[in-house]
């Protein structure tokens, strides 16, 4: 039996980490250890993780506030296991996570994997509609969770695992935010480590619980992707500027009812039959026309907010070049 060695950076959550250890409880299998790094927060969850210790070996440790990647590589070397696991703190982990994930690892050993998220029954309709947006195929959000994806699969650290070899090798992340997980997935690709998706790891991801949140962490993905230009010019492919060229879309739609309305209802009339598709695929996903409408909202707000992140820091690079 793998033992596997779960990592947890945190900062200022404990209602949410409470959540997810009483998930890591209710594991079938059971030969892994948590390692909770709390990094420099105001609001400490120490409490919160010492009750779960008759329930689980678990570990705590405080430090200086450096960000989510550091704190996973201070996680990684204090981890007992063979294998590495890292969640976000806002994730639910379904009872059978470890039993599938050993399954998987079993038949096709990986160096690294990644798994999706779906929405749990208790998220609130608003949850459900950015679950909805960052998953489904007619966002770029379906790419990370399909197994028919272009190309090698990418983790990311909401829900990835390396093995202690990986870390070894690689030392783990060497930028602690804005892309450090795409960076961190290139690296390991790149050394000859053999990834891919493990599609029945899947776990519970609550994201953002409005769109104002949900636009401000898509803008910061935008940017990241600029970043890992900056590493990685190659990585940077024609799907990447789909949101950007949404974005200018919609931008321009609204302009041209201005000076041409032929222009505007054309333009619309592509932005409504959209929408309409979100709306039935959606409704139908969730069983709930509200979610539907919903997810019209989310899945503009996905793009934008990426999108006006793109650009942002593309016209800083672009700058800084000519500069």
């Amino acid at each position: 039996m793998r033992r596997y060695s779960v990592v947890i950076p945190i900062y200022n959550r404990p209602d949410e980490i409470k959540e997810l250890l009483e998930s890591l409880t209710k594991q079938t299998y059971r030969n892994f250890d948590v390692v909770v790094v709390e990094d420099g927060s105001s609001i400490k969850c120490e409490e919160i993780v010492n009750s779960f210790k008759e329930q689980l070996d678990i570990s705590y440790y405080f430090k200086e506030n450096t960000g989510q990647g550091f704190s996973r590589n201070y996680g990684y070397e204090r981890s007992k296991g063979d294998y590495f696991i890292v969640f976000d703190s806002d994730c639910i982990i379904p009872p059978n996570y470890f039993e599938e994930l050993e399954k998987a690892l079993n038949e096709k050993f990986l160096d690294a994997y990644g798994g999706p998220d779906k929405s749990h029954p208790s998220f609130t309709d608003v949850q459900k509609a950015i679950s909805y947006s960052m998953t489904s195929l007619f966002t770029t959000g379906g790419i990370r969770g399909n197994k028919k994806s272009v190309g090698v699969f990418h983790p990311r650290s909401f829900n990835m695992g390396i093995s202690r070899r990986v870390f070894e090798k690689t030392s783990g992340y060497i930028i602690t935010r804005m892309g450090e997980d795409i960076e961190f997935s290139i690296r390991i690709i790149n050394s000859g480590f053999k990834s891919g998706l493990v599609e029945n790891a899947f776990v519970y991801h609550k994201r953002r619980t409005n769109f104002g949140h949900f636009f401000k962490q898509l803008h910061f993905f935008g940017r990241a992707r600029i970043n890992i230009y900056r590493f990685f010019p190659s990585e940077l492919k024609p799907i990447h500027f789909m949101p950007a060229a949404f974005t200018l879309f919609c931008a321009f739609t609204i302009l041209s009812a201005i000076f041409s309305s032929s222009v505007f209802f054309i333009c619309s009339g592509f932005l409504l039959l959209y929408s309409l598709l979100i709306l039935i695929d959606s409704t139908v996903k969730n069983k709930s026309l509200k979610i539907g409408f919903l997810s019209i909202a989310a899945v503009f707000t996905q793009l934008t907010g990426y999108g006006i992140g793109f650009l942002t820091e593309l016209k800083r690079e672009l700058f800084k070049e000519k500069k």
